[in-house]
């Protein structure tokens, strides 16, 4: 009995030895081995390690990424309007080393850390827009303006924050309405002066457009008159030359001469009184003869 009886003692002492020798690390958290209080090691691979049992303590801190929220607060534009600012935060444990020996390992501390770091520069930045400026940056410019103002001062506590994201940015509900308005009244005589500018403008191109089309039209009338006398000039040319023998001219007469007597006879009087010294009675007296 007594055989058996030290034989599960030292099982058990060696069980407990063995228990308190391995570190067993997950894949989300980091493990430090601390020998009388002081760090020895970090462990930032996942699997099984070993430790000096009873000499060697183990703390284990995160290892993925967190999020903190931030508490709702009021902060002041630079044209002093109150605006309210519900936010969060997502951060992750970058060098634990650091984050032990600053924070005491506590998350709840970083986390102080955190929302005094991010508020202030939440503070500043928003304090450096108008009312509408930080109305119309929520899409995404206010959290990089943010985070641009973040001070690199928390790399010192092993901290490293990934995003910062508005969740509501409102006003207070007593002059929400009245800024709205105010707002809307503004868009609406921005909307009014880009209207006027485009009128003038239009105004402006039709102006030039009329003048354009004149000058072509004037143009055209002009090259029109041009060609006309050209071709009358032509015309006379040809006909000079047709006719520049006395008995072609005496010919062109006879035909003018019989082409007024056909455009006289009109009507269903045909008959046509002719002095003696008429062109075309003096055809008439040359025929008789």
């Amino acid at each position: 009995m007594k055989k058996k009886i030290v034989v599960a003692a030292a099982a058990v002492v060696l069980l407990v030895l063995f228990a308190s020798s391995v570190v067993i690390t997950a894949e989300n958290e980091y493990s430090l081995v601390r020998q009388f209080g002081r760090i020895s090691r970090v462990i930032d691979e996942a699997g099984l390690s070993v430790k000096i049992p009873f000499i060697q303590t183990t703390d284990t801190y995160p290892k993925e990424t967190l999020l903190y929220n931030l508490t709702p607060s009021e902060v002041i534009t630079k044209d002093k309007k109150t605006m309210i600012t519900d936010s969060y935060v997502l951060w992750r444990i970058s060098d634990p080393m650091k984050f032990a020996q600053t924070l005491n390992g506590s998350v709840m501390n970083a986390e102080s850390r955190i929302n005094t770091a991010v508020y202030n520069a939440m503070k500043n930045a928003i304090s450096s827009m108008n009312q509408d400026q930080v109305i119309t940056s929520r899409d995404g410019e206010l959290s990089e303006l943010v985070m641009e103002r973040i001070d690199a001062g928390m790399d010192q506590y092993g901290i490293e924050l990934l995003m910062f994201e508005t969740k509501q940015l409102d006003l207070p509900e007593d002059n929400k309405a009245a800024v709205y308005e105010r707002m809307i009244s503004e868009r609406d005589n921005i909307a009014a002066t880009y209207t006027a500018e485009g009128n003038s403008e239009a105004q402006v191109i039709r102006n030039t457009t009329d003048k354009e089309v004149a000058i072509s039209i004037s143009e055209a009338k002009k090259q029109a008159e041009i060609l006309e006398a050209e071709g009358e000039a032509e015309y006379m040319r040809i006909l000079s030359e047709a006719y520049n023998t006395p008995e072609k001219t005496e010919f062109y007469s006879f035909v003018r001469s019989l082409d007024a007597l056909r455009e006289s006879m009109t009507g269903e009087d045909k008959t046509v009184i002719l002095s003696a010294d008429s062109p075309i009675a003096q055809i008439f007296e040359g025929y008789d003869e």
